[in-house]
């Protein structure tokens, strides 16, 4: 008797831990294959923090952001990262994209640690590597600042190298390039293998009467979710939440990440380490008077090609408390 109830128990137990497990929703996110984005999604589920918070965070990794932004498009995906320029296109454009923020992380220009230059005005008839294209948002930041600080038309008065971010960093590494724009986590590496910093995109930024503090990537969802399930929507903000608040005070957590970190000296991992962790935005309400000022100047730098029908910020393009 006493082995039948502990099986039935044992039973029972399993139904309703099944059941359970069947009423929580999935959200899947389509994310760059090895993004930065993955070593908070790891944190999240390795702790249990979709649990918590009442999903069941499933990782789907793409070769590129295009990819995620069709399987999102396209129903394949729930959630994506990309920046909030992009949700402000969609929602001029008519689609209901709503933005949760990851990242506030930008990067800057690199040179050789023995460059002559010291400053963007040093750059004229240099060659610059680009990763992003000739409407990254770093490079437009760039050029808006060459032209206050120092008259320079950087576009003009120097030669563009477009490519790939690991092809940049490599070009930048064996001076094929005099000077280097690439995303936060390649320069990273880059000034840990002892290149220097010769403009951060956030003191450019700041120069423009931009805010630095405005977070540029995060995560993207649809607004019927937000309608329909905002526990689930505010429940990826907590997750995430949970993750930075762990990934910004133990230096545990990253010992774990480390082999998924693609780091190959210790120095590089201690950047890519303080570098996720400037790029942490602060809890709370996005600036939403910030963000239309910075939309103003992608408009007049980058116009319909980089923010389409958007000429003001959208309403609804970011989570914000009480959503």
């Amino acid at each position: 008797m006493t082995f039948f109830k502990a099986v039935t128990g044992a039973v029972i137990a399993a139904v309703v831990a099944t059941v359970g497990w069947a009423d929580t929703p999935t959200l899947r996110a389509s994310v760059l294959k090895f993004g930065t984005v993955n070593w908070e999604l790891n944190t999240i589920r390795h702790h249990g923090f979709d649990a918590a918070h009442g999903f069941n965070l499933q990782v789907q990794g793409v070769a590129g952001g295009s990819a995620a932004k069709v399987a999102f498009q396209g129903g394949e995906a729930d959630v994506i990262v990309s920046d909030w320029l992009w949700v402000a296109r969609r929602r001029a454009a008519g689609k209901d994209y709503v933005f949760i923020p990851y990242s506030k992380a930008v990067g800057g220009v690199m040179v050789p640690a023995d460059s002559p230059a010291q400053s963007l005005a040093d750059l004229a008839g240099a060659k610059i590597g680009i990763a992003g294209g000739p409407l990254d948002k770093s490079w437009l930041i760039l050029q808006a600042y060459a032209e206050q600080a120092h008259g320079l038309d950087l576009k003009a008065d120097t030669e563009q190298v477009f490519a790939a971010p690991p092809l940049i960093f490599k070009s930048a590494l064996s001076g094929e390039v005099g000077a280097a724009i690439n995303f936060w986590h390649f320069l990273a590496k880059m000034e840990a293998s002892g290149m220097r910093k010769l403009v951060d995109v956030a003191d450019a930024a700041t120069a423009l009467g931009l805010d630095p503090d405005t977070p540029l990537l995060g995560y993207v969802i649809k607004g019927e979710m937000l309608r329909d399930n905002p526990d689930l929507v505010h429940g990826l903000a907590a997750a995430s939440r949970d993750a930075k608040d762990l990934l910004a005070a133990n230096d545990a957590e990253w010992d774990r990440l480390r082999d998924k970190m693609n780091a190959k000296t210790d120095a590089q991992f201690a950047a890519l380490k303080a570098g996720f962790r400037a790029g942490i935005p602060a809890p709370g309400p996005v600036d939403e008077d910030a963000a239309a000022r910075m939309l103003a100047l992608m408009v007049a730098l980058g116009g319909d090609d980089l923010v389409g029908e958007a000429r003001t910020l959208p309403a609804g393009t970011f989570l914000q408390p009480g959503s």
